[in-house]
């Protein structure tokens, strides 16, 4: 292992940062000595914030406005931007970093764009190692901001300590669509862009969705993210929403729950080319893909 890499990440240099997560991203044995360094204390103290939402509804302006109430509180912050991938690279397209340029000279922000590489939930497999390498680099806080395309981003809540679920008024039958979703499991519901015409009526809907009254006080939060309106209560809630499920012993849980998640995510990564072989070889077309697949898995798992 690189141990200048190792030291220059542990100092919070933000180009170590990059390097170490491309290490991962490439499959590359240092950046698998490099994980297993890693400082599990700080991984500990980080919280990982997902936020998520549809197209529009502001996800990126109140990522910038929350990383701009992080530095006023003087800590260390990481953002990790889920782009769509290009179908033919594999890249990421929007490069969400160039929104983000209000915080481009500051060493404490640390901001990396991500492809999904197709993956319809929304996250791509080497997102969880990014996270933990930008708070063993010292990130009290870690951002994960998706690509925004709807349901099917269930994976940001396995992976984030806590989920905000951004809406804007304007989206009609969508909501609608949502609620037996991921609004259920967002831990914040932020109601974006709250001084527009029908966000009255999008708080309301809200509600209809959580029926405890506390609950609702507690987990509905309204902002206008371009002028940095309500921000500030947003992540003071965020942070006593993390104190608590800390206390309870929640926090602990989730985290247990997502290493299986995304052990297992690494596994299906990993196996997908040798099974993709395997099959090549062995399985004939006139075999049904479903018998096929048990009878693989069968050799393989006995």
């Amino acid at each position: 292992m690189n141990t200048s890499l190792a030291s220059r990440l542990h100092e919070g240099d933000p180009r170590a940062v990059g390097r170490a997560i491309s290490l991962v991203e490439n499959h590359d044995p240092a950046g698998h000595e490099l994980l297993a360094s890693l400082d599990r204390e700080r991984i500990n103290q980080c919280l990982v914030l997902g936020i998520t939402g549809p197209p529009g509804a502001g996800k990126s302006t109140l990522t910038g406005q929350l990383i701009r109430c992080i530095r006023e509180r003087k800590m260390r912050v990481g953002v990790i931007a889920v782009d769509p991938s290009s179908p033919i690279s594999g890249g990421a397209l929007l490069g969400d970093r160039i929104r983000m340029m209000d915080h481009a000279l500051d060493r404490d922000v640390v901001v990396r764009s991500m492809a999904t590489r197709g993956r319809l939930g929304g996250l791509c497999g080497a997102a969880g190692a990014a996270v933990r390498i930008m708070a063993a680099s010292g990130c009290r806080i870690v951002i994960i901001e998706t690509v925004g395309i709807g349901q099917s981003e269930m994976d940001i809540v396995s992976l984030a300590d806590l989920t905000l679920m951004v809406l804007a008024p304007g989206f009609g039958d969508d909501i609608q669509a949502m609620k037996a979703g991921i609004l259920e499991v967002a831990d914040l519901l932020v109601v974006n862009k709250s001084d527009q015409p029908g966000a009255r009526k999008l708080f309301l809907d809200m509600i209809t969705v959580l029926r405890d009254p506390e609950e609702r006080e507690q987990r509905i939060i309204e902002t206008v993210a371009s002028e940095g309106r309500g921000v500030a209560e947003l992540l003071e809630r965020v942070l006593e929403m993390e104190a608590k499920q800390r206390s309870q012993g929640l926090f602990q849980r989730r985290r247990d729950e997502s290493f299986i998640t995304e052990t297992l995510d690494w596994a299906m990564e990993l196996l997908a080319h040798p099974l993709r072989e395997r099959i090549r070889r062995t399985a004939s077309t006139e075999t049904d893909p479903r018998l096929a697949a048990e009878h693989l898995l069968r050799n393989i798992l006995k």
